[in-house]
């Protein structure tokens, strides 16, 4: 569903500047980003900003960095975390751009952890180089990410879900973890929820998840 385009957008997000990530010239250590140096995990697609605005706050032992390529999205999730800025650490920032650029942004080997949640399944076969766990973007995720890094994976969308297991195997990932029902399995209780999980979980919606690891030998 397409977003409506936010009224005076451009001088919302301006507004938040404080801890949005400007476009740079040249990959930069994310490190810079922050004043402490702590293990960077960063969210591509982060939607109007709940799991991000969550984890930064049960976790104040990680850098978070939030990816959103719409803007007006990333408006309503940078608006949500200066609300929250006086409950929770300053570990956190956003950038808006797309994981096709994420080289772009973040040099080799400079991220721990990634995450994506709920991305878009493309279901049409004909677009299924733009799914967010295509080797293609898996590939670029193993550049970025450092050796062993983890991707944590959920979506309600059963054949986004067959078909990633498929891609993990292809690019002789590790899958450390998986689960059919995210909400009925031994890691729900510490579960940070997106506003699109709650909604899919209320109306009974099977969660699917995968926790994938990213050994440097295991390149193809």
């Amino acid at each position: 569903m397409r977003m409506r385009k936010k009224k005076h957008g451009a001088e919302r997000i301006a507004a938040c500047s404080e801890i949005l990530i400007p476009q740079p010239e040249q990959p930069v250590d994310p490190q810079s980003y922050f004043s402490e140096n702590r293990p960077i995990h960063l969210e591509i697609g982060c939607g109007k900003g709940d799991f991000a605005v969550g984890m930064s706050a049960a976790h104040p032992e990680c850098n978070w960095i939030a990816m959103e390529r719409v803007s007006d999205v990333a408006c309503l999730a940078l608006e949500k975390a200066m609300r929250a800025a006086d409950t929770r650490p300053d570990n956190l920032r956003f950038l808006i751009g797309d994981a096709r650029n994420a080289a772009e942004w973040f040099p080799e080997n400079s991220v721990d952890c990634l995450y994506l949640n709920f991305s878009d399944p493309w279901p049409k076969s004909g677009y299924a180089r733009r799914r967010l766990t295509h080797q293609g973007f898996l590939e670029l995720y193993r550049a970025i990410l450092k050796e062993n890094g983890m991707l944590f994976f959920k979506t309600d969308n059963e054949g986004l879900f067959e078909f990633s297991l498929e891609q993990f195997e292809l690019c002789g990932l590790k899958v450390e973890w998986l689960t059919r029902d995210l909400h009925a399995s031994e890691k729900a209780e510490r579960n940070i929820m997106t506003e699109y999980e709650r909604n899919f979980s209320q109306k009974g919606q099977p969660i699917y998840s995968a926790w994938v690891r990213f050994g440097k030998e295991t390149a193809q």
